[in-house]
C-alpha cells in the first residue's frame, strides 16, 4: 500500500530533468524543445559536421571523412546525461563531446576519426551552436509574432470607434478607443519582430576562430599547399553557407556582440508581449471587465474560489517580460571579457541566453491564443465612460471656456467644479449650469453635449487607419 508521505506516480522522472514545472509559460510550446538539451547538444553537432564539411569544399579534409563526421553526429547516440556531468571536469561540455563523437565515427570509420573537430577549439563549436539553436528558435518566435500582429489588426479594425476609458497614472484621463490601444499593441509586436528579423538575418555569425581567434590550427591542419586565403575567406565562407549563419568579420570568442545584440531583441519583444498583457490584466479585473481572455474549461481555476477564472494567458506572458530583461543584462554584463577567451563570462552566458529563448518564446505563443481570442466588451467600456459623471471630458470643457473666460480662469473655474461634482457625486454638466460665472456663457445643453465622450476621442480614428494601412511587416526578410 502507497503511503500519503510517498504518492505514487505513474512515469517516474529523472530528479534532475527540467520539465518546465516552474516555467509554465514555455511548457509544452514548440521552442521548448527547439532550446533544450536535445536541442543543443544537436546544434553542436550540426556545426562539428559542418565544419568538416566545410573543410572539405576546401580540400583540407576528405570527402569521405566528412559524410562519415555527418552520418555520426547525431544527438540520440551520445549520452546527455555523461555529457554535462564530463563538463564539470572542463567547464564546457565541447571537450566531452568531441571524444564521444570521435569514438561513434571511429566505430563506422576508423580513418575519418582523426578529422573530428580539426583545428578547432570549444569556443568555435558551443558558439556556433548557439547561434544554430537561436536561428531555429527565432523562426518560430517569428511566425507567432506574425500571428499576433494580424490578430491585433483585426481587433483594431474592428474597434476603430469602440470609445473607452484612456487611463494615466491608473486613473481615467480622457477618452480612447479600444481599436487605438490594439494598434498600439500591434506596432510594439511588429517593432520586436524587425529587430528579431535583422537578428536572424544578418546577426547570427559562426564561430570559426580556434584556440585564440587567430585561426592557427585551421591553417596549420590545411597544409602547407593551402595559403591564408583558403582559411581566412574560403573555409568562413564554406562554414556558414554549411550551417546558414553569417559570417563574421573576426572571430569573436572575446567580441560578444552577437549575443548580446540578441539579447537585446528578445528582451524587446519580451517587454513588447509584456505590455499587451499588463493592459489585459487591468481590462479584465473584476470592477473593469472590458475584455476576457478566451474561456477554456477548466483553465484560470482557482485551488480555493470556484468562482474565479483567472487570466491565466496574460500572467503566463507577464512572467516571461519580467524575467528576460533581467536575464538579458547578464548577456551584457559578459561583454567586458577579458583576454582572448573569458573564464566565466562567455560560461555564464549559456543558461541566460537559453531561457531568454524560451520564455521570449512561450510568451510569444501564448499571446497567440490570447489576441486571437480575446473577447471585448463595448457595453462594459460605455458604462465605465460614465464613472465620473462627465469628468472624463473635463478637458474638453475647458479648451472650449479657455478663449472665453481666459485660460487660467476657465482651467481654476472647471478644477473647482470638478472637485464638487467628485464630492457630492453629482454629474458635472449639473454643476457647471449651476454656476453664475457661466450664465450666458455656457448653456447647458452645450456643456451636456461637450461631455459625452463619444464626442472627444481626437484623432483615434484616422491614427488606427494609418497605423494599419502601413505594411503589416515593415522589414520582413523572412517568407
Amino acid at each position: 500500500m502507497t503511503s500519503l508521505q510517498e504518492p505514487r506516480r505513474s512515469t517516474p522522472l529523472p530528479d534532475h530533468l527540467d520539465t518546465g514545472l516552474l516555467s509554465p509559460v514555455r511548457a509544452g510550446t514548440p521552442v521548448e524543445s527547439a532550446v533544450g538539451d536535445g536541442a543543443w547538444l544537436q546544434a553542436m553537432l550540426d556545426a562539428e559536421a559542418a565544419l568538416a564539411r566545410a573543410q572539405a569544399r576546401c580540400g583540407t579534409v576528405p570527402a569521405h571523412a566528412a559524410e562519415a563526421i555527418t552520418a555520426a553526429a547525431r544527438a540520440d547516440l551520445l549520452d546527455m546525461r555523461e555529457l554535462a556531468l564530463a563538463a564539470r571536469e572542463t567547464a564546457n561540455p565541447v571537450v566531452g563531446l568531441v571524444k564521444a563523437l570521435t569514438a561513434v565515427v571511429a566505430e563506422r570509420s576508423p580513418e575519418a576519426a582523426e578529422y573530428v573537430h580539426r583545428g578547432s577549439t570549444s569556443q568555435d563549436v558551443l558558439d556556433t551552436g548557439a547561434m544554430l539553436v537561436a536561428a531555429r528558435a527565432l523562426r518560430l518566435i517569428l511566425a507567432d509574432l506574425r500571428a499576433v500582429a494580424d490578430a491585433l489588426a483585426g481587433l483594431a479594425a474592428d474597434h476603430r470607434d469602440t470609445v473607452m476609458a484612456g487611463r494615466t497614472l491608473a486613473l481615467h484621463a480622457v477618452p480612447t478607443t479600444f481599436g487605438l490601444k490594439a494598434a498600439g499593441w500591434r506596432n510594439l509586436v511588429l517593432d520586436a519582430a524587425d529587430r528579431l528579423e535583422r537578428v536572424a538575418h544578418g546577426g547570427l555569425p559562426v564561430a570559426l576562430g580556434g584556440a585564440a581567434g587567430t585561426l592557427a590550427g585551421y591553417l596549420q591542419y590545411a597544409g602547407e599547399d593551402s595559403g591564408p586565403t583558403a582559411v581566412l575567406d574560403e573555409l568562413g565562407a564554406a562554414f556558414a553557407a554549411e550551417t546558414g549563419l553569417t559570417t563574421p568579420v573576426l572571430p569573436w570568442h572575446a567580441l560578444r556582440t552577437p549575443v548580446a545584440d540578441l539579447g537585446a531583441a528578445l528582451a524587446h519583444t519580451a517587454g513588447a508581449l509584456g505590455k499587451i498583457a499588463a493592459d489585459v490584466l487591468v481590462l479584465t479585473r473584476t470592477e473593469v471587465g472590458e475584455v476576457a481572455e478566451p474561456a477554456v474549461a477548466g483553465r484560470g481555476a482557482s485551488s480555493a474560489m470556484p468562482h474565479k477564472r483567472n487570466p491565466v494567458l496574460a500572467t503566463l506572458i507577464r512572467s516571461a517580460a519580467l524575467q528576460v530583461p533581467a536575464l538579458a543584462t547578464v548577456l551584457f554584463q559578459s561583454l567586458p571579457a577579458e583576454d582572448e577567451r573569458s573564464a566565466g563570462m562567455w560560461h555564464a552566458e549559456w543558461q541566460p541566453l537559453r531561457e531568454c529563448l524560451r520564455l521570449t518564446g512561450g510568451a510569444a505563443h501564448t499571446a497567440v491564443e490570447l489576441t486571437q481570442g480575446l473577447t471585448v466588451h463595448p457595453e462594459r467600456m460605455r458604462a465605465n465612460l460614465e464613472a465620473t459623471g462627465g469628468q472624463l471630458v473635463s478637458e474638453r470643457v475647458s479648451a472650449v471656456l479657455a478663449p472665453r473666460l481666459g485660460r487660467t480662469a476657465a482651467r481654476e473655474l472647471m478644477a473647482r467644479a470638478s472637485a464638487l461634482a467628485a464630492r457630492t457625486g453629482r454629474p458635472l454638466a449639473d454643476v457647471l449650469a449651476e454656476l453664475p460665472q457661466l450664465a450666458g456663457v455656457l448653456s447647458r445643453d452645450e456643456a451636456a453635449a461637450l461631455l459625452d465622450p463619444l464626442g472627444y476621442t481626437g484623432l483615434a480614428g484616422p491614427l488606427v487607419d494609418r497605423a494599419l494601412a502601413g505594411p503589416a511587416y515593415p522589414h520582413s526578410a523572412v517568407p
